[in-house]
């Protein structure tokens, strides 16, 4: 499990509380043991059939250097942050939505 890791969840309640050296601490010990548990497994959430699956580095400079969209694994965080902000408008930016084509909706 990577997203909303406790360890990780813990961390930044220290970094916020302005406690870097326990934010730090945590942060490594997530990080190891994410290289341990993933050392051999495949850790990319990406369903999409991609040159750069699984290679983090690679494909976010590649969307970092295109600038148009985010890697499909970074979504899910991101639309949960922008559906909290939706919620302000009662979500009414849906009706001004409209999906590029290679995006198909439920």
């Amino acid at each position: 499990m990577i997203e909303n890791h406790p360890t990780q969840l813990a961390a930044m309640r220290e970094f916020h509380k302005g406690n870097r050296t326990e934010g730090l601490k945590l942060q490594e010990a997530f990080a190891a043991e994410f290289r341990e548990e993933y050392k051999n497994k495949d850790h990319c959430p990406c369903k999409k059939a991609c040159r750069y699956h699984g290679n983090c580095k690679e494909c976010v400079a590649i969307h970092r250097a295109h600038g148009e969209h985010v890697p499909n694994c970074l979504r899910p965080m991101l639309n949960a942050k922008l559906k909290f902000l939706s919620e302000l408008t009662e979500h009414t930016l849906a009706n001004e939505i409209e999906p590029p084509k290679e995006i198909l909706r439920k």
